[in-house]
């Protein structure tokens, strides 16, 4: 943790007057990721897990499909890039290449190929299902799961799970950025998504929606809110969507089938 927050000294107001304080900040970084010598995008990000963020952002984009696609990665954490290399060079659409967009991931995630990924994307597939009282303990756990947000509240937190515990877990400043950390980390570490749920601290937006649908994924379970858009695709697209898990309430919104009330 020492590396991902920074200790400032500032002035603390409250009801009861001023006081000097230290407090503890999330350190942000600047990432860019060239892609076979084409500089494709810069994130701002947390400094952990680089190159599973620039993995995972490759392919949540559709430039990479598997492992075997990979020649070389290279993370230089002083100069902030990241540079992937693969055995056969990308095709990029003209409009692509050199393009540099600087984004936390957070307001909009950035998104090359976004635009038709809905309309060619397929439903998925899974007869999975998961009690109400696993989902109530499994964002339990998750929400103790990150000392950076219990010492700053300044990063959002994502996780892979099966029904019963948390297999991969990150966080970054956003929230885009900690759910292309897990898929990187699955794609390189030969981790399965299928039949394995995700668990967000964000808002369910398309983007995120549409990240975790290309996974195959079928249940997607956020602390926050989803968007119109992004519960509408994950009604066309076969996504059980949960939202608002508090204690233990949440809102199911599409595909309820998969989240059992019985208690069993």
């Amino acid at each position: 943790m020492k590396g991902e927050i920074e200790k400032f000294p500032i002035l603390r107001v409250t009801e009861q007057g001023r006081s000097e304080v230290e407090d503890t900040l999330v350190k942000e970084f600047s990432l860019t990721i060239i892609l076979n010598n084409h500089e494709l995008v810069t994130l701002l990000c947390s400094p952990t897990k680089l190159k599973y963020l620039a993995t995972g952002f490759l392919l949540s984009e559709g430039l990479l499909n598997n492992k075997d696609e990979i020649k070389k990665i290279t993370v230089d954490d002083r100069r902030g890039v990241a540079r992937v290399e693969t055995k056969g060079d990308k095709e990029f659409a003209g409009e692509l290449i050199f393009k540099r967009s600087i984004t936390s991931g957070c307001g909009k995630g950035i998104s090359l190929h976004g635009a038709t990924d809905a309309q060619t994307l397929g439903e998925v597939q899974s007869k999975i299902e998961i009690s109400a009282v696993e989902v109530f303990n499994l964002v339990k756990e998750f929400q103790h799961r990150s000392q950076i947000y219990r010492a700053t509240g300044g990063v959002h937190s994502a996780a892979l799970c099966d029904t019963t515990s948390i297999l991969v877990f990150a966080e970054d400043i956003g929230r885009h950025n900690a759910i292309d950390k897990i898929f990187g980390q699955c794609l390189l570490e030969d981790i399965p998504t299928n039949e394995r749920m995700i668990i967000t601290s964000g808002r369910i937006s398309s983007e995120i929606l549409l990240k975790v649908a290309k996974r195959n994924i079928p249940i997607l379970i956020s602390k926050s809110a989803p968007t119109n858009l992004g519960m509408r695709l994950a009604e066309r697209l076969g996504v059980t969507l949960v939202g608002f898990v508090r204690g233990k309430r949440m809102n199911v919104y599409t595909y309820d089938w998969r989240i059992r009330t019985d208690g069993k």
